[in-house]
């Protein structure tokens, strides 16, 4: 499967949904982003986005390593199709 990474720790919304978003359009359906953000808002902006694009939320874990900003969560999308 083809799976891809960006770092947007220490990033403060909107900016990793942004990176998520321009990442995801160059990529093929059904391939796989994971997306690591400590910024809080994070929590509601990656779901949401993943809804309104049409891409699937396939998780959204903490991750052992916190960010510059906080604690870390790695978040894997599936893009839609």
């Amino acid at each position: 499967m083809d799976e891809d990474f960006i770092d947007a720790a220490g990033l403060l919304c909107p900016l990793p949904v942004l990176k998520a978003r321009k990442r995801l359009q160059g990529m093929a359906p059904g391939a796989v982003l994971a997306v690591r953000a400590d910024d809080p808002a994070a929590v509601i902006d990656m779901p949401h986005f993943c809804t309104e694009a049409g891409h699937e939320l396939l998780s959204a874990e903490a991750d052992e390593i916190p960010g510059p900003k906080g604690p870390a969560r790695v978040y894997r999308i599936r893009r839609g199709g």
